[in-house]
């Protein structure tokens, strides 16, 4: 892709996530890395709705900002992709039900796979990350345990990260946490979790493994 094909996309995903009710006003930010090695990111403070391609900031992989207001999370993104030679694009965006877990159970280490074939399939799993400030470099640091084996994270009473091969991919992993952590919570108003059988949960464990490591 062309980097005026990238920012679009990265437009579109804010779009679709706002939608979603998965960002609310200037909350959250996404990037990309560029075909030159510059990192394109969302500005700071900018309502993802109205986002344009213009608006964005640059950056180099070492964390220089050459040009525009870049999120004050960036250490996050740049350490993904220092990390994780494969991303392409990362989002971090709000999505309140899986937040709200977080908050509920603090002691909740990732949200439970094993109740859903669409958490295996989709993700293998989603770990819970420790809260570190938003804004700091803390927030990155506490990231750096869980990659790059898992490209789909909760960061605890603050929000969700996903990066992936392209926007799709990215912001698609947001949603999938998104709907799974309603499905759960429905789940415990109803009478409470309960578990898939343990052949089937190591069955669909296989098939991820065969399907890759990309979220589906």
């Amino acid at each position: 892709m062309t980097q005026s094909e990238i920012l679009e996309s990265l437009c579109d995903a804010c779009r679709r996530l706002h939608d979603r009710n998965l960002l609310a006003a200037g909350d959250g930010n996404l990037s990309a890395r560029l075909p030159d090695g510059r990192i394109a990111m969302t500005p700071s403070g900018v309502a993802k709705a109205w986002l344009r391609p213009e608006h964005f900031a640059f950056l180099s992989v070492d964390g220089q900002v050459l040009s525009g207001n870049p999120s004050s999370e960036r250490l996050m993104h740049l350490a993904i992709y220092a990390t994780c030679p494969e991303a392409k694009v990362v989002v971090h965006a709000h999505p309140p039900t899986a937040i709200a877990w977080t908050v509920a159970h603090p002691e909740l280490l990732e949200i439970p796979a094993e109740a859903l074939p669409e958490i295996i399939l989709g993700a293998g799993s989603i770990p819970v990350v420790p809260y570190a400030r938003p804004g700091t470099s803390a927030l990155a640091e506490v990231l750096l345990p869980f990659l790059p084996a898992h490209r789909l994270l909760v960061m605890a009473r603050h929000g969700a990260v996903c990066w992936g091969e392209d926007a799709g991919e990215a912001t698609g992993g947001i949603e999938r946490l998104e709907h799974v952590a309603q499905i759960l919570k429905s789940a415990v108003q109803l009478g409470g979790l309960t578990s898939l059988p343990e052949a089937e949960i190591a069955a669909l464990r296989a098939l991820r493994q065969s399907l890759g490591p990309r979220i589906r």
